[in-house]
């Protein structure tokens, strides 16, 4: 048998060992911070040990069927070409009669309302449109983890202003305080993720004035609108002097468990919108039309739709936070959202992570720990979020878990 090695074989030896050989992973340095997110973290992690999982915010039961059907039915339709760029002309309509009927103000479907891929993309649409490399962005900690990596991908140089448990209070002075000449927006999220935190009508007018005495922007994400339980919604938009200076961002996710189809908006005034629009038009540059249609009949829902969310989820956090409560967390009030923080510091773990990775593999239940929430992680690293919209047959099972598994120490 011959041993004569071929070129050919030369060759193939050499792409076999090229291929092999591991390469560093690349990324830009405005992305070098931040790494595989948490939520895919902790959800793997879960699959790996058979948790129950309370950390990632999506629903594990399914959306209304009139507005699956409405979907289907466009689909059939065929309404499946490329919509135009800022919206079907349907959905921003239902958009402008929703957003009037909530707060009171009338606005233009075509001038003041893009649909864009999600709220995160109508975030990263407003960042990406408005904020300049070097304009100062105010946050409150904790945050939800795309507003700090969107504002790197921008530019912008972050600050925040801490929100601290029980109540989760703003503190009108340390915002007052971070206001520079360099400020350009600040950016809330009420109902507030992760605490359940929603904002009182005192703390949001005090924002406004201070936003409307120094020139500052104010970009809102109000996706969990829908679901205030203890206190009445409040949008930005809709107080004295602020339309004009507030982009409002919500979808149709949260509200209608319909979190993959990734439908959002933004709301604002014309001179606001264009900078939206032009980012928009090169981050997707149009939105799912079917998914559109299917949109345009969710937001038209009849009072008892929304009626009845709300106390389906006061039944699910009713379950969740007496069980976390029993188990010997300390549990903190959670007015809107469907999650609900506590401090873990009482089953004697070091921090939030090394609790939340013990809670999977010893217990069997998902949370998410809060420390990735903030710029400096030790402000949140006695605190944990968990969820509650699962079903009630899985938030029992989650409960009984911790009942039986996790001590005190």
């Amino acid at each position: 048998m011959s041993t004569v090695s071929t070129e050919k074989d030369t060759v193939s030896t050499l792409s076999d060992s090229i291929q092999k050989t591991p390469r560093p992973l690349q990324v830009a340095k405005r992305l070098e911070k931040f790494k595989t997110t948490i939520f895919t973290q902790m959800s793997n992690l879960a699959i790996k040990h058979g948790a129950i999982n309370l950390g990632q915010g999506f629903p594990n039961f399914d959306g209304p069927e009139f507005v699956k059907e409405a979907a289907i039915q466009a689909i059939k339709d065929g309404k499946n070409q490329y919509a135009r760029g800022y919206g079907v002309q349907e959905l921003n309509n239902a958009i402008a009669e929703r957003f009037k009927k909530d707060t009171g103000l009338a606005v233009d479907p075509e001038k003041e309302v893009t649909v864009t891929s999600g709220c995160t993309e109508a975030i990263a649409a407003t960042i990406l449109g408005l904020i300049n490399p070097g304009d100062e962005v105010i946050l409150f900690a904790p945050f939800y983890d795309s507003y700090e990596a969107t504002l790197s991908m921008a530019g912008a140089n972050v600050k925040c202003v801490t929100l601290r448990p029980p109540n989760f209070a703003v503190p009108i002075n340390e915002l007052k305080s971070a206001i520079s000449k360099n400020t350009r927006a600040v950016l809330i999220n009420t109902p507030h993720n992760p605490t359940g935190k929603m904002f009182t009508r005192e703390e949001m007018n005090a924002i406004a004035s201070i936003c409307i005495e120094n020139d500052v922007l104010v970009f809102t994400d109000e996706v969990y609108d829908k679901l205030a339980f203890e206190m009445d919604h409040i949008s930005m938009a809709s107080l004295p002097g602020m339309f004009e200076r507030t982009v409002t961002m919500n979808s149709l996710g949260k509200t209608f468990s319909l979190t993959g189809w990734k439908i959002g908006w933004a709301i604002a005034p014309p001179h606001l919108t264009w900078g939206v629009r032009q980012a928009h038009a090169f981050l997707t540059f149009a939105t799912s039309t079917p998914m559109q249609w299917a949109t345009s009949v969710a937001l038209r829902a009849p009072d008892s739709y929304y009626e009845e969310l709300k106390r389906d989820y006061m039944k699910k956090k009713a379950i969740l936070v007496e069980g976390l409560e029993a188990v010997g967390f300390k549990v903190f009030p959670s007015s809107g959202t469907y999650f609900v923080v506590v401090d873990h510091t009482p089953f004697g773990l070091e921090n939030d992570i090394a609790f939340c990775e013990y809670l999977i593999e010893k217990v069997g239940v998902v949370a998410i720990p809060t420390s990735v929430f903030y710029l400096n992680p030790e402000d949140g690293k006695n605190l944990v979020r968990f969820t509650f919209c699962k079903d009630e047959e899985t938030l029992k099972a989650a409960v009984k878990r911790m009942k039986e598994k996790l001590m005190r120490k």
